[in-house]
């Protein structure tokens, strides 16, 4: 099976090139740099071969595609930046990645009859109330432009294509980038106090997990849309912290706040970020493991 990456310069896409790696497909690397730009662990990604592709540019992501007829494409290149793309300024180009980006690959697939992969986010939703969100619900009202642009992305995929997974994650960690994890720890290490809001609930993904599940899927023809976290139950943001630090022996206490107290968002943030997984079992798939252990062994990977 030969297998398109994009965004390889990330986390996802970084683990996903791995992964292929590993199976033994054949695997190549796409993102906006001209050469690879991510880790150097010494991982499959550096010495795999890499395309240049911007996503905004349809001729470009048409003639690449074309050219190496991927079985499947697994679309990770994404605008991530949620509180940048509030500003007036960058709106134009978050939608120009995540929207128009994703419509122009799912077009190219469609011409040379691949699969597609789409990674999106529980963001698609309000994230109003207490139950977990399943895959199929249509009640989209995304709160910022993140989610918005994302949204468009999936509804551009799912009217162009037959053979798709739309794979909705959240709370992303993994090697190859900044995350949550990271970040808290630089925090810790530095602050003996640390504040973190307690009123957003969800579950934290490890990329590497992810990164399995998303290579077993291309190897059917199970389409649809997924949601795809950790196990190990809901979780806000502080019990999150609390265990990172644990896990890690940094002994800084960590205070709840709610998301009004903390205020220093400048998008508006889903409260339930809740994503129901039982598709994934029902489709012959499995869970990813609980996110503990996925913390305890992201740890390992970047101590």
């Amino acid at each position: 099976m030969k297998v398109l990456v994009t965004g390889v310069a990330g986390q996802l896409g970084h683990d996903v090139m791995n992964e292929l790696h590993k199976r033994g497909y054949e695997g190549i690397g796409s993102d906006i740099h001209e050469k690879y730009s991510g880790a150097e662990d010494g991982s499959p990604v550096v010495g795999m071969p890499y395309v240049q592709m911007d996503i905004t540019d349809k001729d470009c992501v048409e003639k690449l595609i074309c050219d190496i007829r991927p079985d499947a494409v697994v679309h990770c290149a994404a605008w991530t930046a949620v509180d940048l793309a509030e500003d007036e300024d960058k709106q134009e180009k978050v939608f120009a990645i995540n929207a128009k980006g994703t419509e122009n690959i799912a077009e190219a697939v469609k011409k040379i009859d691949g699969k597609m992969v789409y990674i999106s986010t529980d963001y698609v939703f309000d994230g109003q109330g207490t139950e977990p969100w399943k895959p199929d619900c249509k009640d989209y009202a995304p709160l910022n432009i993140y989610g918005k642009s994302k949204l468009e992305g999936e509804l551009a995929v799912s009217k162009t294509l037959n053979k798709y997974f739309i794979v909705r994650i959240a709370w992303v960690f993994g090697v190859n980038g900044k995350n949550f994890i990271k970040t808290m720890i630089n925090v810790g290490k530095n602050h003996d106090v640390v504040r973190v809001v307690n009123d957003q609930i969800g579950t934290p993904t490890y990329t590497y997990d992810l990164s399995r599940l998303l290579v077993d899927m291309i190897e059917t023809e199970k389409y649809g849309y997924y949601h795809a976290t950790n196990e190990g139950g809901y979780i806000s943001w502080c019990d999150f912290t609390k265990e990172i630090f644990a896990q890690a022996g940094i002994p800084s206490t960590v205070i709840p706040v709610t998301t009004e107290e903390y205020g220093l968002s400048k998008a508006a943030r889903p409260f339930n970020s809740r994503l129901d997984k039982s598709k994934l079992k029902e489709n012959g798939f499995d869970p990813l493991p609980s996110w503990k252990d996925a913390l305890k062994r992201y740890l390992k990977e970047i101590e």
